[in-house]
């Protein structure tokens, strides 16, 4: 082993080290003795760590691998407009969603997701929260999986040790450091996390730069590319064309966006605020980090790029290798003497957070709807809180051990989920939680529909009409948050308006 691969190990393992201190310190404080403390952190988030838990456990490897990946193979078209819509989604969500649902979820008592629709309804059979925490584990564990699948993967190309024990290892640190501070530390490690991917941004775009030849060079390289730096042609590189990105393409593209109505892990950090006037300032902060932190991403892409022509990194010419850009720039820094070696592992760092920082936050809100939604609400089991706590810890090793289970197979297609997943909770909770939050006719019955609406729509989508091709060839969260929407309105203006004690909350909530 070479002083620089010690180095990025020593680095790696220090991060990781840190990670699990940080669980010790908020397991001593206290933070998680009790429901409301380990699944929202006593409602006591600040602003800025609300901010950026909720961007770096939404922003997952795909910021650091998928965007950089994306734009060194095809150019700015596709993730352009991608990026172009999550960020609108971001500040949208944090404009429209995020008062609301904090005092919303206060004046009701609501600590997870589908408490909140179950008691925003006054649905006492708990149906709705039977149908949302099973969505929440459709798509929630095997999101988790392709977590662990990265921290596996990630060891095992670098320095080549065992899938499965590099695996283990990295699940075995994310459930500690989960079940030891719960969410305060979950929320907090994002924090830690969102620095690191800052970091690894920064210093392989000047690094990226220096090995190119200069910012001319990376221009000249892009531009010899037809359509490479057009949002609307975008390049093929298997004919080494420009290709076309349509109007559809675009609509279906931006419509990532509208993950962000629904994503559990990030609803909560709104839930979990400790006063609402603070989410502005947290609006602007998620807003600018978002955009900023995926334009340089898609800059690396184009950056990368350049390096490969030089020769001083291979060319990847299939997306699987393009992902891994950040990772041979890394490699190449590590050649540069002991300061770069450190930085290197400080970049592989981030990797490792942007995958950690997700994996967590899934694994808290699954575990909650198990222990709190399914546990104690549906199967109507009355838990002490040392019962509840206990409960919530098992249910976060279970569901850890199952996505272990799913990530097994190092050459498994778990990582294909994350798309799909995205699409189901924005198609399910997405038209729920406006609807819910905005529209004071909306019921119980409506609310139930569209979440059923919107889960079979997804499947239904993906796996059937889109196989068909041309105009239905589109991201399959589009039209089933549509389906969700339209079933979701029709069934709550064909059955009886919401009860008085109901629609009296309402106003309440939206008188401030």
């Amino acid at each position: 082993m070479t002083i620089a691969q010690t180095l990025i190990i020593v680095t790696m393992a220090a991060y990781m080290m840190g990670m699990l201190l940080v669980g010790v310190i908020f397991s001593r404080k206290g933070s998680s003795d009790t429901s409301d403390a380990f699944y929202i952190g006593g409602r006591g988030l600040g602003p800025l760590v609300t901010a950026m838990s909720a961007e770096a456990s939404d922003m997952s490897s795909y910021l650091l691998m998928g965007l950089p990946g994306l734009a060194y193979l095809a150019g700015v078209a596709e993730v352009g407009w991608t990026a172009i819509g999550l960020a609108a989604g971001t500040y949208l969500n944090f404009l429209l969603v995020a008062k609301l649902l904090r005092r919303y979820s206060e004046r009701i008592g609501a600590i997870t997701i589908p408490d909140f629709f179950s008691r925003r309804y006054g649905d006492a059979g708990h149906r709705i929260s039977l149908v949302a925490a099973l969505i929440i584990l459709i798509f929630f564990i095997p999101y988790t999986a392709s977590g662990f699948k990265a921290v596996g993967t990630l060891f095992n190309s670098l320095f080549g040790v065992e899938y499965h024990f590099a695996m283990v290892i990295g699940a075995i640190i994310i459930v500690a450091y989960t079940t030891m501070g719960g969410f305060m530390a979950v929320s907090t490690t994002d924090l830690i996390q969102s620095i690191f991917m800052s970091i690894a941004l920064i210093v392989i775009v000047f690094f990226g730069i220096s090995q190119a030849g200069g910012m001319a060079v990376v221009a000249e390289n892009a531009r010899a590319l037809p359509g490479y730096l057009n949002l609307f042609q975008g390049y093929d590189a298997a004919s080494g064309t420009a290709s076309t990105y349509g109007f559809l393409s675009i609509v279906s593209t931006l419509a990532w966006g509208l993950g962000y109505f629904g994503m559990p892990h990030i609803l909560l950090r709104f839930m979990a605020i400790r006063d609402e006037k603070e989410l502005t300032l947290s609006r602007r902060i998620a807003g600018i980090w978002a955009a900023v932190s995926m334009l340089v991403a898609i800059f690396i892409g184009i950056i990368g790029y350049s390096v490969s022509v030089s020769g001083k990194i291979p060319m990847l010419g299939t997306s699987s290798e393009s992902e891994t850009i950040i990772i041979h720039m890394a490699d190449l820094m590590s050649e540069h003497g002991v300061f770069l070696a450190l930085m290197a592992g400080v970049i592989l760092s981030g990797i490792l957070a942007a995958t950690m920082s997700t994996a967590d936050s899934q694994l808290l809100a699954a575990a909650s709807s198990v222990s709190q939604d399914l546990i104690q609400d549906v199967f109507g089991f009355d838990l002490s809180q040392t019962q509840a706590m206990i409960a919530a810890r098992s249910t976060v090793i279970g569901i850890a051990a199952v996505g272990m289970l799913l990530a097994w197979n190092p050459n498994s297609s778990v990582f294909r989920v994350v798309s799909f997943a995205w699409a189901g909770f924005g198609a399910t909770f997405g038209p729920a939680m406006l609807l819910a939050l905005f529209w004071r006719r909306s019921n119980r019955q409506g609310a139930l529909a569209g979440l059923i609406a919107g889960g079979i729509s997804i499947f239904v989508w993906k796996f059937l009409i889109a196989p068909l091709g041309g105009a239905f060839a589109i991201y399959e969260l589009l039209p089933a948050f549509i389906i969700a929407l339209i079933v979701n309105v029709a069934v709550s203006l064909a059955t009886p308006e919401p009860e008085a004690a109901i629609t009296a909350v309402y106003d309440e909530v939206h008188k401030g």
